[in-house]
């Protein structure tokens, strides 16, 4: 998959970006921040991520890494609950605006 320049991925590890580089899909070298914050939660080792990507279907992986960058972005913003805590957050939004409507 890579074409002259080296995936996010490969160009953070530094590694030789191969043409079936799993992650060349879902980190394009112009958007080096996505693989950044995944490497930064999800650990240096990449060995998890390759081998949770290589269990699913094709049609599923682009899922996998959405979720992958969105848990890694709220695990950044709250280290503790990291996107549990924003789900938890929007379920408690959700109940006291049905409050205010059955009030109302």
């Amino acid at each position: 998959m890579c074409s002259g320049s080296p995936c996010a991925s490969c160009k953070l590890l530094r590694r030789r970006c191969t043409k079936d580089c799993i992650f060349a899909p879902f980190f394009p070298a112009d958007e080096p921040h996505k693989f950044t914050i995944v490497h930064k939660v999800f650990g240096a080792s990449m060995s998890r991520i390759t081998q949770l990507l290589l269990e699913l279907l094709a049609q599923q992986q682009g899922n996998a890494v959405s979720s992958l960058v969105y848990e890694a972005n709220d695990r950044m913003r709250d280290p503790v609950y990291g996107c549990v805590g924003a789900i938890s957050f929007m379920q408690n939004q959700v109940s006291q605006l049905q409050m205010q409507l059955a009030v109302a």
